[in-house]
């Protein structure tokens, strides 16, 4: 795994040993920011269930103002501080080992992100507890743009009752991303 692009282009990124996170391919990780790539610059990014940081940094380097990073496994987190001094972004990264709920409730008023990159594990069911959690911080402003990497059977039906619609669906060999925006009629 390494950053594609930006200032810590070609850099790379450490994962954790074993299997218990998912890096997001190089492949996948360039289609999603050539898509993302007018959105980047100067944006809040978080990267939820980051794992070892990847996409979060490559937002970074591609210019992104601030990331902040949230995991809550430990050695995922140390990974991501590793990584972010590694490229020498660790000014504008912030890394927090908690749980995705008690981060989502804890981001204070005013500080909401641009860009949400949601990576949860596959077959979690987690992604409606996600965007409810979501819906009630202040994590989420008006315009949002929140993308998921989920599975290709992940059901997201639950979305509209909730107050999103997906506007894209970038589907891949395994996976696919999912933009998804609050509602404008709301």
């Amino acid at each position: 795994m390494r950053v594609i692009a930006g200032s810590a282009r070609h850099l790379p990124l450490k994962t954790i040993a074993g299997n218990q996170t998912r890096p997001t391919q190089d492949k996948v990780k360039e289609t999603l920011f050539n898509i993302l790539q007018d959105d980047i610059e100067d944006c809040r990014f978080l990267d939820l269930f980051a794992g070892s940081g990847g996409v979060g940094i490559e937002a970074l380097s591609r210019g992104a103002s601030h990331c902040a990073f949230c995991d809550k496994n430990r050695a995922c987190t140390q990974v991501i501080r590793e990584n972010l001094v590694f490229t020498k972004l660790s000014d504008r990264g912030e890394v927090s080992c908690a749980d995705y709920r008690s981060f989502l409730k804890k981001i204070p008023e005013g500080m909401g992100f641009d860009i949400i990159f949601i990576d949860p594990p596959y077959h979690g069911g987690l992604e409606k507890e996600i965007f409810e959690e979501l819906r009630e911080s202040h994590g989420l402003k008006e315009d949002t743009l929140c993308i998921v990497e989920a599975d290709k059977h992940t059901d997201f039906s639950f979305l509209g009752d909730l107050g999103f619609e997906i506007r894209r669906i970038k589907e891949y060999k395994n996976n696919r991303h999912l933009f998804i925006v609050r509602k404008e009629d709301l």
